[in-house]
């Protein structure tokens, strides 16, 4: 009975390691995404797969290629995304018309929650969950909120760390309209 005991807690702690370890190198692929994107390299978006908030189904982020595409990483209980949403909400409307979609990602929250956020701020830009983090972590996101630009080949083009203005989120969008 203790040996097969021992063999248990072995066998958690090993598959504990093995999580960290993958966890390690997905975060050191993320900060060499947004190293590229800093350097003036245009590197491939990670893609996703995620719930859609508010609806019953799933968005891929790939469905997006040949649209200029807007992700903003955000979550209902951080303060300075809450600072930024009604900017990055006026933005969204600004460039619907030029074909400009708006992808928010919550992240590390909780769907309830996250509904409520869009209600309150009046989100009409779709959001997808990211409840365990694991799409910020490839993106290499390091606090909320951050945003992504990415041209119509699905290559990321600009990074904002932290809470953006109007006039950086418009100087983004155009370099992926250039791009």
């Amino acid at each position: 009975m203790r040996s097969a005991g021992r063999i248990g807690a072995i066998a958690l702690v090993a598959g504990l390691l093995v999580l960290l370890v993958v966890h390690i190198a997905t975060a050191q692929r993320g900060a060499a995404v947004a190293a590229a994107v800093s350097a003036g390299k245009k590197p491939a978006a990670p893609d996703f797969d995620l719930d859609r908030i508010g609806r019953d189904d799933r968005l891929k982020l790939s469905s997006l290629r040949g649209r200029v595409v807007v992700l903003n990483f955000w979550a209902s209980w951080c303060q300075a995304c809450k600072d930024e949403a009604r900017t990055v909400e006026a933005a969204a409307r600004r460039w619907q018309r030029r074909g400009v979609v708006f992808l928010g990602v919550d992240s590390q929250d909780f769907t309830s929650d996250a509904r409520a956020f869009a209600r309150r701020f009046g989100l009409t830009y779709e959001s997808v969950h990211d409840g365990s983090g694991s799409v910020m972590t490839r993106y290499g996101v390091t606090g909320l909120p951050e945003t992504w630009t990415l041209d119509r080949r699905g290559r990321l083009v600009d990074h904002i760390p932290g809470v953006t203005d109007a006039r950086r989120l418009d100087r983004a969008i155009e370099r992926a309209r250039r791009s």
